[in-house]
């Protein structure tokens, strides 16, 4: 099996949060178990997407990248994460039974779908323009790693080594 770069495990993570926020937003004040299965899953995949982008992506790209273009595209990206986790925050606390739920569940869906069509159009080009195929393979070994580890309970320096 060929081993997967940073843009496609990322590209994974976005439709597979995607298909999840269709569906959230699809829901009525009537589907309160689907709601909150819905929401447990968002949650989960956005804290450990955001971390591993954040941690491991982000600083490889702007590193590699140098221009001021490439720069404000990090910093962007990181307040997109900071207000996308807020609204996260703020849906996690709203009742499910209620039409604000879904009208946060909507501004949440709007703000990743933002968020992802930037990196997807600019981002990542670029990133393939600044990191080599290898390096970008490296990077993907370390996000999963540091992503298993974030869905297990474990420390980030114990994934660091783990055995792959």
């Amino acid at each position: 099996m060929a081993k997967m770069d940073a843009i496609t495990l990322l590209k994974e993570d976005h439709e597979r949060v995607d298909k999840l926020l269709d569906k959230l937003t699809a829901t009525t004040e009537r589907a309160l178990q689907t709601r909150r299965e819905l929401l447990g899953k968002i949650n989960d995949e956005i804290q450990a997407h955001t971390r591993i982008e954040e941690e491991i992506f982000y600083p490889a790209f702007r590193e590699a990248a140098g221009r001021k273009a490439d720069e404000r595209l990090y910093f962007e990206a990181k307040e997109e994460h900071r207000a996308a986790v807020k609204v996260l925050s703020d849906l996690r606390r709203a009742d499910p039974g209620t039409a604000a739920f879904g009208g946060k569940a909507k501004v949440l869906a709007e703000l990743i779908k933002h968020h992802v069509g930037e990196e997807e159009k600019v981002m990542f080009p670029r990133a393939r323009e600044v990191l080599s195929k290898e390096e970008l393979v490296e990077i993907g070994e370390r996000m999963q790693a540091r992503k298993t580890a974030i869905e297990s309970g474990r420390t980030w320096e114990s994934a660091q080594h783990a055995s792959p």
